[in-house]
């Protein structure tokens, strides 16, 4: 686990330092651009496609280093993506909040922003740069900083997908009233990948929870068994990103290219 408790160190060292240059009450005061409607996008008939900007990753190393964001989101909603997911950690992914406010400019979507969500200060960040929902993962977050970031993110109007990775995070998360919960193949202490995970515990989530399946899609196939396990959307990025083209390959897991 030391990698990913290292990770979370370097960002709390990165929010003190953001607090430094902008202080919170600067944020609040903030204008920020209507939010657009996440959980309603994932809801949709059908399996919904949450497609991912990041220009790298720790399992993989560089992606697509020198993407342009508004390019990829164009790319993305045309090819019938529901929602995007944005990276915005940079010290192992590359991202920057940048990336977030031009592709969401570009498109009429809703974005998520995807970062590792310690404090309520990203929250506030969250919603002046322009994401419609926040990533809280279960695994760095103890029960009352979720439900402290929950609550905030709520009266911000921004959606929270509650990322779990087994039993125990599941039932915390549900414990909390997640409303949407994404459940993460890829184990983040080990970053072992096993597409089982999200099957296994789907049956363990009641109805009326969206869920989103993380990680792992690579194939038609491996979509396939994810809508058949009755998820509501799943989050791709390596798969589209590692493709010269991504809104093709998109529709080739969608079962949509013609």
């Amino acid at each position: 686990m030391s990698a990913l408790r290292d990770l979370v160190e370097h960002k709390r060292r990165e929010i003190a330092d953001r607090r430094r240059a902008r202080p919170i009450s600067a944020l609040r005061d903030a204008p920020r651009p209507p939010a657009r409607d996440f959980a309603a996008a994932l809801r949709r008939p059908g399996l919904s496609f949450i497609a991912e900007i990041k220009r790298r990753s720790p399992s993989r190393g560089a992606i697509r280093e020198t993407l342009d964001p508004a390019e990829i989101a164009i790319e993305y909603e045309t090819a019938g993506a529901a929602a995007l997911s944005v990276l915005t950690e940079s010290s192992q992914f590359g991202g920057r909040d940048a990336d977030l406010t031009v592709a969401r400019a570009a498109v009429g979507l809703p974005v998520l922003r995807k970062d590792f969500t310690i404090d309520a200060y990203q929250i506030h960040e969250a919603a002046v740069i322009g994401a419609d929902a926040v990533l809280l993962i279960a695994r760095i977050l103890s029960d009352g900083d979720l439900i402290d970031l929950l609550t905030l993110a709520a009266e911000l109007r921004l959606a929270s997908l509650v990322e779990v990775h087994d039993e125990y995070e599941l039932d915390r998360a549900l414990r909390f009233d997640a409303a949407i919960i994404g459940i993460n193949n890829r184990d983040l202490d080990s970053l072992r990948v096993d597409l089982d995970t999200c099957l296994r515990l789907r049956p363990r989530v009641p109805a009326g929870v969206v869920t989103v399946a993380e990680s792992g899609l690579h194939t038609r196939d491996d979509v396939l068994r994810i809508e058949s396990a009755g998820f509501d959307a799943v989050l791709v990025g390596e798969a589209l990103l590692t493709s010269p083209r991504p809104g093709q390959r998109l529709r080739e897991l969608a079962g949509t290219l013609s």
